[in-house]
């Protein structure tokens, strides 16, 4: 089987940045997922793109609507409610059938601080798919020297699903080089998820939680 490596771009769109990524995205016929900010779909120029990204064949998943603070340690109960639910409304007919969600972890970190109970018992109650990663390259902190170290956390792993940031960064302008990279490597480009990335399937829960959850 050949090596697969899924990508993924969180926390746009952004009204320059976002179009770039999907003209090299459509040059070389990939197909991925954006884990778009709900507040930033109030902007109608930043929906249309979105809903262009959504025409040529790219996932849209959820990725909160304000994305300040993980959901696993905010205090305030009425929070998944709107971090989730809200930027779902606005997605709308955008949204993938399995409603994609990805929670926000504060510099890529899969830890307790990820998710709450209330928060899984909203997923799971409204047949959310959670949607986590296992290659994050940190490209907003180093903009211009990221794909060795995207590169190398690729290779570490069967099947890498990684996440980068549509963010006006500059990050964006090693795409290319990134995805020269990964052809040298013999991968395969799949728009499809890791089963050990994805813990909520559908609402129904397919893997241990408890790293994810304050104890």
């Amino acid at each position: 089987m050949p090596w697969r490596v899924t990508l993924s771009f969180d926390n746009g769109p952004d009204p320059e940045i976002t179009p770039q990524v999907l003209d090299i995205l459509a040059r070389r016929a990939i197909l991925t997922t954006f884990f778009v900010v709900g507040d930033k779909l109030r902007d109608p120029e930043r929906y249309a793109i979105v809903e262009r990204a959504f025409r040529e064949g790219h996932w849209i998943g959820n990725h909160t609507f304000n994305h300040l603070a993980p959901l696993g340690v905010t205090l305030d109960v009425d929070a998944p409610a709107l971090e989730i639910g809200r930027t779902q409304e606005l997605i709308g007919e955008m949204s993938h059938p399995d409603r994609l969600f990805r929670p926000f972890g504060s510099g890529g970190i899969l830890d307790e601080a990820l998710l709450s109970a209330t928060a899984v018992d909203l997923l799971c109650r409204d047949g959310y798919t959670c949607v986590l990663w296992n290659v994050v390259p940190r490209d907003w902190e180093n903009p211009k020297g990221w794909v060795p170290r995207a590169l190398e956390q690729c290779a570490a792993e069967e099947w890498p699903l990684v996440v980068l940031h549509d963010l006006p960064t500059t990050a964006m302008e090693q795409l290319e080089l990134f995805l020269d990279g990964l052809e040298a490597a013999g991968a395969t480009i799949v728009q499809h998820f890791p089963e050990d990335c994805v813990p909520i399937v559908n609402g129904g829960i397919v893997a241990d939680m408890s790293a994810y959850m304050p104890s």
